[in-house]
């Protein structure tokens, strides 16, 4: 069973390592207006490429809007490795080693594979705006691999979402 996630509260931590070398933490981020957090499903997922490579292509765009990107999986870091260098994903961090308590953690779908190519568990999509202090903005999350909102779209609203000091919406309980 997942986690729901109730917009501005505290993001849970989330820490992995970086392809290429390091350790991309959370609770490190110092963004202007925000991290965005991506969580992809691997590899194996030609939907993630595609998305993955336009993310690639707005980086400056999410760099001018005051945004820090990351997109993470549970790939191990071969897999993780090959997805950076053969998708051409040059300007966009990508972290790997995401565990089920991730995604757990972040309310996000498991699958398990049904085909050979597949890591035999992978998180279904999922896409966050987390503020600088650690609170929850937006959240976005899929069960199917064509379900993701239009990164370009949503980076064009940060401006508007600070100008007006517009609140993280959905906060009130059901």
């Amino acid at each position: 069973m997942s986690n729901k996630l109730m917009p501005d509260s505290q993001a849970p931590a989330l820490s992995l390592p970086l392809v290429g070398g390091g350790t991309w933490s959370l609770a490190e981020q110092t963004p202007k207006n925000f991290t965005m957090v991506i969580f992809y499903r691997g590899l194996h997922c030609p939907v993630c490429k595609m998305y993955l490579t336009k993310l690639n292509g707005l980086i400056d765009m999410a760099a001018a809007a005051g945004v820090t990107v990351v997109a993470a999986s549970m790939d191990p870091e071969d897999r993780a490795t090959k997805t950076k260098a053969d998708w051409g994903l040059d300007n966009v961090q990508i972290a790997y080693g995401v565990t089920p308590q991730d995604v757990h953690n972040w309310g996000l779908y498991l699958s398990t594979s049904i085909k050979e190519a597949e890591n035999a568990q992978f998180a279904e999509p999922g896409l966050f705006w987390v503020r600088p202090d650690g609170r929850l903005y937006l959240i976005d999350i899929a069960n199917m691999p064509w379900a993701r909102p239009d990164v370009e779209f949503l980076l064009s609203k940060v401006q508007f979402a600070m100008d007006n000091s517009y609140p993280a919406r959905g906060t009130t309980a059901a």
